[in-house]
């Protein structure tokens, strides 16, 4: 008598991830779609062998959408949307490796794995020239204002001059990297009144405005690693005449007459002068010719 035995298997062995607790660095730049852990890193084996079903989660509050897997039987993960460091630097997913379908009523077995992305800064945004107004609530765009400032007509300062709202500065908004920044004048100054100080930003004056005009200059912070990476700044100067001493009264005393029954924007006059109107006048020994 001959005998057949069919051996059935059992779903007895659970799937075995290659590595249970995984770390990737993800530069903040990192393309959409890019694969950022590859598949060979997160697939799992079966004993029995069954075909192998996968779901990633996120466990990071406000990290979710940023990774997903190709397929539920394809583990490998990829950037969904852009990363902005400004938002999260660290986020955590969790890899299931299933033997059964999500749902299904048969006996499952499971292993998972742990999976830490950490967002590197990269050089993504141009210098930002202070103090600056952010236009967006991710604080990702900040506008300056308008630099302004004041020179006397045919006077050379020998200091740095003082600008409002604050002295020329700019820095890089990506403040891990801090790359290095340096000024230029790029247009406003055709007689080349002025310079600008690479390094500081500090603005001088390098000969005399001879017309009460004013410069309207174009300032640049260029990132020395990335010419690409720059921001222009107004800087409004204006010239004015010398103003060192203050206006005064050539009396302190006025003393006139009016007469009464007289009509609206009739004349005061001179008290015991009744035919002279009295005038007041000032005097300024900044202009002494006035």
């Amino acid at each position: 008598l001959d005998i057949e035995v069919t051996i059935l298997n059992v779903n007895d062995n659970s799937p075995v991830l290659k590595q249970t607790n995984i770390t990737a660095v993800v530069p903040e730049d990192t393309k959409v779609n890019a694969i950022v852990v590859p598949r060979e890193d997160v697939s799992a084996s079966d004993a029995d062998p069954d075909t192998i079903y996968y779901e990633l989660t996120t466990i990071v509050t406000g990290t979710d959408g940023y990774f997903a897997i190709k397929g539920v039987n394809n583990p490998e993960i990829y950037l969904q949307k852009a990363l902005d460091y400004e938002k999260f630097n660290l986020t955590t997913l969790v890899l299931y490796a299933r033997d059964r379908p999500v749902g299904s009523l048969e006996v499952t077995n499971t292993a998972t794995a742990t999976i830490n992305i950490y967002i590197e800064q990269a050089d993504t945004k141009p210098p930002w020239f202070l103090p600056c107004t952010f236009i967006n609530t991710d604080k990702s765009i900040c506008i300056s204002s308008r630099y302004t400032g004041t020179v006397n007509i045919y006077e050379v300062s020998m200091e740095p001059l003082i600008l409002e709202p604050g002295p020329i500065y700019a820095i890089d908004p990506d403040y891990l990297l801090n790359e290095k920044i340096v000024y230029s004048i790029v247009g406003g100054d055709p007689d080349k009144v002025f310079s600008v100080d690479a390094d500081t930003g500090n603005l001088t004056m390098n000969k005399e405005a001879t017309s009460l005009d004013s410069y309207l200059l174009q300032v640049m912070a260029t990132q020395v690693n990335n010419i690409q990476k720059y921001s222009i700044a107004s800087v409004e100067i204006k010239v004015i005449s010398k103003n060192n001493h203050p206006p005064y009264f050539k009396t302190r005393i006025y003393n006139g007459t009016v007469f009464a029954g007289l009509d609206p924007r009739s004349f005061v006059f001179q008290a015991g002068d009744p035919s002279t109107p009295l005038m007041i006048t000032a005097e300024d020994d900044d202009f002494p010719n006035v």
